[in-house]
């Protein structure tokens, strides 16, 4: 295998590679987002060294209104595409652990919370086939009027020497707003851990960028990790960000190193913060969509706190066909980037979408829980040209819809001037029994025309307490993210219900993740209690 072999810093000047002069390593708002102040906290009187005050801060997060329920005679098709992006959770996590603050409502993307955590589905039977669709109906635990349906996707496993040759390009935010513990340091720690993982065949390269882009490290082997060590190791934070511009030279590095049967893929490390060149969200968005014809997959991880650009990175991840993570320690910078190596790095198929079916005669309503941002058009689903989400080797995906029966009173409120029996509504049901069915279409990787999966769900009035672990403990999840993101569907919802469906599940907690979910609802429900306390009451300002 011919590698090309380039000077240890390399410069990107009008669309050229160009030679630097020395090997210097370091170099001296978003569109439909808010911007979070974080508030002051009063010291908690159990704590024994409060911690400081965290500054306001300019984090920005995408407001995104809640889904509604529909009603089935006027939309009998739910479509969206799949999220992987565990980001949302551990972001929340922070928030509850480090700062000791509710997170604001907005940085809750309840999907990647429900998503973040294993659920027990079964491998698909056929090595062909990428995926298995499951499915589970019970009564809904905060509005027992209702129905809860769990949709379950699990991606095949692929062992990590199965898995085909890596070409990594990691392009690293050496900016001065990085030189905080959590960024940088914990930047190159969290990839030291992935550099021990790789094997020989696989390929990584490191671009970095401040005020100029450049290339530290020409492509290396996984067999020298010390050279790769080595050229971490040297990183400095300082300068400005020109993120479109590294954007630029990391993908024609990738491309420059495409090799027939590897994985292409660059992993963009940032607090996001770009404000030289290219910034804005559609810039950037349209410069990922134009590379990611190339075939390279496009991952981000997102560090540190205060200047977080939340919506700039996920809307990165999900234009440039991967997956976004948020490192708020080395334990999850370990669960993204070496226990799921496959997942994170190996695509087994893009553009996955699903589409649910609902039965007029069994369902009135419905609603999907969260995947706000991943909402597509019913002519979507068959449109093969539409971006979708990507599955990687072991991934996971489960969608929560709330379902009012044809029985129950409706969640909101007819609409008196229109038809009450449409064309599609008078026609016999396929199944009486069925609620609805669901399919999933999805791509190869490197792109063929869309493949089929359909699952038909019968109806079912089991309370939640009979249902599996997998539906009680993404039901828990659910009631969590509802409440943080002060939802006026939670119901009858509370931490203590909460806690109490997570605490019934059985299956083994072998990573401890099922364990901290439990103290980050303790957490919040701490925080909510104190939050409320610290309201006055109405009447004591009426005459005032």
């Amino acid at each position: 295998m011919n590698i090309i072999r380039l000077r240890p810093l390399w410069l990107l000047a009008g669309g050229l590679l160009l030679p630097a002069c020395h090997q210097q390593y370091s170099s001296e708002q978003v569109e439909s987002a808010s911007v979070y102040e974080m508030p002051a906290e009063a010291p908690r009187a159990d704590a024994a060294a409060p911690l400081p005050t965290p500054p306001a801060t300019t984090e920005t997060y995408a407001r995104l209104p809640e889904n509604r329920f529909e009603d089935v005679r006027q939309t009998p098709l739910s479509t969206f595409a799949i999220d992987v992006d565990p980001a949302s959770y551990s972001n929340v996590r922070r928030f509850l652990t480090q700062n000791r603050q509710l997170p604001p409502p907005e940085a809750v993307r309840i999907e990647e919370l429900i998503n973040y955590f294993h659920y027990d589905y079964p491998q698909p039977r056929h090595s062909e086939t990428p995926a298995t669709l499951n499915a589970e109906v019970a009564r809904c635990p905060w509005n027992t009027a209702h129905q809860l349906v769990l949709v379950g996707m699990q991606g095949r496993e692929v062992a990590n020497e199965a898995l085909p040759p890596a070409n990594l390009v990691f392009l690293l935010d050496v900016s001065g707003s990085m030189a905080d513990e959590d960024k940088l340091p914990l930047l190159k720690a969290s990839l030291r851990q992935l550099v021990h993982t790789l094997r020989p065949q696989d390929y990584a390269s490191i671009v970095v960028y401040a005020g100029a882009a450049g290339l530290v490290l020409p492509p290396t082997s996984g067999s020298r990790p010390g050279e790769i060590l080595r050229a971490l190791d040297n990183l400095e934070a300082g300068g400005s960000t020109a993120g479109g511009e590294g954007l630029r030279l990391a993908y024609q590095v990738a491309r420059q190193q495409a090799r027939p049967g590897a994985n292409s893929r660059i992993i963009l490390a940032t607090d996001g913060d770009f404000n030289v060149g290219e910034s804005s969200d559609a810039a950037m968005e349209q410069l990922v969509t134009q590379e990611r014809k190339s075939g390279v997959f496009l991952s981000v991880l997102g560090f540190g706190q205060g200047n977080l650009q939340d919506s700039k990175m996920e809307v990165l991840a999900d234009k440039g066909n991967g997956n976004y993570a948020y490192i708020d320690n080395l334990n999850e910078a370990r669960r993204v980037l070496v226990q799921q190596f496959g997942g994170t790095l190996f695509t087994l198929a893009k553009d996955v979408k699903v589409q649910v079916e609902f039965n007029p005669a069994q369902v009135r309503q419905y609603r999907l829980i969260g995947y706000e941002n991943r909402l597509l058009t019913a002519e979507d689903f068959n449109d093969d040209t539409k971006d979708a989400g990507e599955l990687g080797a072991g991934q996971q995906v489960t969608a929560l819809y709330e379902i009012v029966p044809v029985n129950a009173l409706p969640a909101t409120d007819g609409l008196p001037y229109q038809a009450t029996e449409p064309d599609y509504a008078a026609r016999p049901a396929a199944s009486s029994t069925e609620l609805m069915t669901v399919k999933l279409r999805y791509q190869e990787p490197q792109g063929s025309a869309s493949r089929l999966l359909t699952l038909p769900v019968p109806g079912t009035d089991a309370p939640v307490d009979q249902a599996s672990d997998n539906l009680r403990f993404a039901a828990a999840v659910a009631q969590f993210g509802m409440l943080l993101r002060q939802s006026e569907h939670r119901g009858t919802a509370s931490y203590a219900t909460a806690l109490q469906l997570a605490e019934s599940v059985r299956t083994r907690d072998t990573d401890g993740s099922r364990r901290e979910f439990a103290e980050l609802v303790r957490r919040a429900a701490e925080l909510s209690t104190e939050s409320a306390a610290q309201q006055p009451a109405v009447d004591e300002l009426r005459y005032r």
